[in-house]
């Protein structure tokens, strides 16, 4: 992303990336971030398969994966949320282990864009009947970028939209969309 910043001292937009339970563990091959790890543009924690193995054997729950139903219902989730809020919702990408958004909230901090569509997915999945563990189906936080000009907007949404590998096969082809 381009270091420039608008005159606002508003961001244009926000990246918003968040990971289901269970799929990208500290120790992973990809790296991961924590409390220490976490400044812009700097590494991540260097891959540790025993690391990885530990935490995998200590979930609390198994990890998720959304099916292409779960995916439906929580991009609707995404997209009632945004329009609720009067947020422009720029591009969205839900993945198998992952979503990505870009999104403008105005001057709303980006913290409170994650949680309301965290949240309101699970109720979405909930009210649905595909969801019904107690616990969420989502990893703990999220990334929150902050989008200051029209180039990072475009290299964002070019990145959610065109970004993120082959398209998605239909799984569960059988179960009602």
């Amino acid at each position: 992303m381009s270091k420039e910043w608008n005159d606002t001292g508003i961001p244009l937009a926000y990246l918003i990336t968040f990971r289901c339970y269970g799929t990208w563990l500290h120790g992973d091959e990809r790296g991961s971030v924590d409390r220490f790890h976490n400044i812009y543009d700097t590494p991540f924690i260097q891959p540790n398969p025993q690391l990885n193995n530990y935490i995998a054997k200590n979930l609390k729950n198994k990890p998720v994966e959304l099916d292409a139903k779960m995916r439906g219902v929580v991009e609707t989730a995404i997209r009632d949320t945004c329009q609720k809020r009067n947020w422009g919702l720029l591009a969205i990408n839900v993945r198998t282990n992952h979503i990505h958004t870009v999104v403008k909230t105005g001057n709303r901090n980006p913290n409170q864009a994650l949680s309301a569509l965290k949240a309101n997915s699970t109720r979405e999945l909930r009210e649905k009947g595909i969801w019904n563990s107690e616990s969420t189906p989502w990893a703990d936080k999220g990334s929150k970028k902050w989008l200051w000009n029209e180039k990072d907007v475009e290299i964002a949404i070019d990145y959610v939209i065109n970004g993120q590998g082959d398209e998605l096969p239909k799984l569960n082809e059988n179960e009602e969309q």
